[in-house]
């Protein structure tokens, strides 16, 4: 399993990102700006979770950590 985050702030097209934390990316937001959610088998999963917490909220996953979850 690996532990994904969401960053807090908006992407410009108005996204909120999902990045694996346990791999690593280059486009991960600062300590302060994510928003841990926990342990996931898939980013698919990852994501899933983070629309039931912000269900008004835009969420994808990153092109770089999470490409399979990568819609926008």
């Amino acid at each position: 399993m690996d532990r994904f985050i969401i960053n807090k702030n908006q992407q410009t097209n108005g996204d909120h990102e999902v990045h694996n934390a346990t791999t690593g990316c280059s486009h991960m937001p600062s300590l302060e700006n994510q928003i841990d959610l926990g342990l996931h088998n898939t980013c698919q999963q990852a994501v899933a979770e983070a629309k039931l917490r912000w269900p008004n909220n835009r969420i994808d996953g990153c092109y770089y950590c999470a490409n399979a979850c990568h819609t926008s």
